[in-house]
């Protein structure tokens, strides 16, 4: 069924009929205000292209590499806690689909999975592990060894995220507790580690893992020049798909100060609100080496599981591809800001903007 559907548009709506209430709120929910969430779609929104003509595009050519890995869009999966919510084989999907389609997945440590469960699905792949830190250095050490030991490629460290979030659609669908919640039950919330990691903890974490290092959630130039001074391979520009701090920028607007702070220094990862194959094409003409998806990647496995999330990435493809042409370009390392200008958005910003045809724009 899933290679039948024909836009991302009829995914979605066979995703939310698949999907629970809580589930579904998860996946697309932002916090509080939901701010952030909005922000980002709207940085790529206020975006325009500026196409060149008469080019000879018979041939174009969408593949790239990251961290030497050849990608056959610029396309990642960018790590998704829940994603046993999403479908019954959750993670090992999304991996099974990375390696059908060309790209390269991001493993979260939230997934619902042993992480040496999901690299067997795939002996020889390039996937990468993101780690969130839940216990001391004896824990750090030993979840580290693990990772090395199963042979992922490259390490993913979560900055954002020192304390959670206000998520506001789940802890009204799911009952989901704060930490203030627990406090108010006279239940002990679990130890902070996460609030506890610095800039010198990322130095620990490279040194141990002996494998390239991402470092993920960067929103400043201030940030990025200080990821790159402490060995990260790759800056991922993240507000966490605003689920985490409310009234942030969107990436589409952090993108250019942190290309600039990196300098060619390290490649550079961008998620945030993109949907859509041009959204991809801008994120390059900023300056980024490649893109995430996290709701997309979610949709397409709660449609069809393997071959749902094969399908959102073919119609990313053939969106690239498309747009690649009309702007008059061949090959992904033609793009430049020179293809891109400030624009004035002519929809207002929301989880569902990117698709027109979907009934009242929304669905709850």
């Amino acid at each position: 069924m899933a290679a039948t559907f024909p836009t991302m548009e009829p995914i979605i709506l066979e995703a939310r009929r698949r999907l629970t209430q809580g589930a579904w709120d998860y996946l697309v929910g932002g916090t509080e205000s939901e701010t952030t969430l909005r922000q980002n779609r709207a940085g790529w929104d206020r975006l325009a292209f500026k196409p060149r003509v008469l080019v000879n595009v018979s041939k174009v050519d969408a593949t790239t590499t990251l961290l030497g890995h050849r990608l056959r869009i610029p396309v990642i999966l960018a790590p998704v806690g829940g994603l046993a919510g999403m479908t019954s084989r959750g993670a090992l999907a999304a991996v099974e689909a990375a390696m059908e389609f060309g790209t390269v997945p991001v493993v979260s440590s939230a997934a619902g999975h042993e992480l040496e469960a999901v690299a067997e699905v795939a002996p020889d792949w390039p996937g990468l592990y993101q780690l969130y830190i839940r216990g001391d250095r004896d824990w750090e050490h030993e979840m580290i060894e693990r990772i090395r030991a199963a042979r992922y490629s490259a390490l993913t460290i979560t900055v954002d995220t020192a304390v959670g979030s206000l998520r506001e659609r789940p802890m009204i669908s799911i009952g989901a507790a704060t930490p203030m919640a627990l406090a108010r039950a006279g239940q002990a919330p679990p130890p902070r580690y996460g609030a506890m990691v610095t800039w010198e903890s990322i130095d620990r974490y490279r040194e141990d893992a002996r494998m390239p290092l991402l470092v993920k959630g960067i929103q400043t130039a201030e940030d990025a020049a200080l990821a790159v001074e402490h060995g990260a391979s790759v800056v991922w520009v993240s507000n966490h798909g605003g689920r985490q701090l409310d009234h942030a920028r969107g990436s589409a607007d952090a993108l250019p100060e942190i290309v600039a702070a990196v300098a060619g220094r390290a490649e550079i990862v961008v998620d945030g609100g993109i949907h859509r194959g041009t959204d991809v094409l801008k994120a390059l003409a900023l300056g980024a080496n490649a893109v995430a998806i996290g709701r997309l990647q979610g949709w397409g496995l709660a449609a069809g599981g393997k071959d749902g999330l094969v399908r959102v990435l073919e119609i990313l493809e053939e969106e690239i591809l498309s747009a690649m042409a009309l702007l008059g370009i061949t090959a992904i390392g033609e793009l430049g800001p020179q293809y891109v200008c400030p624009t004035i958005p002519v929809t207002p910003a929301h989880e569902m903007s990117s698709w027109p045809n979907i009934p009242g724009g929304r669905i709850l």
